[in-house]
């Protein structure tokens, strides 16, 4: 594998990971981060899946949070990695996994068109508490509006497995319950446990990175549909 595809979370947007694609397109990554916010789960996985599909071969996919949903559904991969994300199985979605904690919850403002968003104080707290202030102010800064009901959509497969999958546990999280992750972990075929809050793209691109190239660097694993398996879970 040569190329990578990152997947944000609710009330991101791909900027997020901008230091991220910087770090891996020096180091010869082809790498790309779709935009989400498409109103559903099949809407978000169907842009995520456009841009595998463009790849020429089977490519790294990272999810964060809400983002595991997404990549969960995925074809044609060469390795999901799921980053303090949502690991379902069949007929789960994020929130019936436990979603967001209360924390989260409690910085979540609902909107007059039946979206919401995040207020920036607490978002700051539940998101962004380890990072360094102008990172966490810069990462809020960009937060956007999120449609209603994405968190309660299931994947149509689970593509976790049909092939490799690293699961990495974000041990002071305030978003996601570290144990909650742990328990999703158990799903994947490997593990990590980082020290950092629920966002180090924003905070500690650099351990992203160095996972990214250490798996892409790995020998070459085709994706499961390559190995004849069907997309049928």
């Amino acid at each position: 594998m040569s190329s990578a595809v990152l997947v944000h979370g609710l009330y991101h947007r791909p900027e997020h990971f901008i230091r991220v694609v910087e770090g891996l397109r020096s180091a010869g990554v082809d790498v790309v981060a779709p935009v989400l916010h498409r109103g559903s789960l099949a809407a978000d996985t169907a842009a995520v899946q456009a841009a595998v599909d463009q790849m020429a071969d089977p490519p790294l996919v990272l999810g964060h949070s809400y983002g595991g949903s997404v990549i969960t559904g995925l074809r044609r991969v060469g390795r999901l990695v799921y980053l303090a994300a949502f690991v379902p199985d069949a007929g789960e979605s994020a929130a019936g996994l436990g979603g967001a904690s209360s924390q989260l919850k409690s910085a979540i403002e609902p909107q007059h068109d039946g979206s919401t968003c995040l207020d920036p104080s607490r978002a700051v707290d539940a998101l962004y508490a380890d990072c360094p202030e102008h990172l966490a102010a810069w990462a809020v800064g960009l937060l956007r509006a999120q449609a209603a009901g994405c968190g309660r959509g299931v994947p149509e497969r689970q593509s976790w497995k049909h092939g490799p999958s690293t699961y990495v546990v974000c041990t002071k999280d305030r978003a996601i319950d570290p144990a909650l992750q742990r328990a999703m972990a158990a799903r994947c075929d490997s593990v990590r446990e980082w020290q950092t809050g629920h966002s180090p793209f924003v905070g500690r691109p650099e351990l992203v990175i160095d996972l990214a190239l250490e798996l892409l660097d790995a020998p070459d694993t085709p994706g499961w549909e390559d190995r004849g398996l069907t997309a049928t879970h």
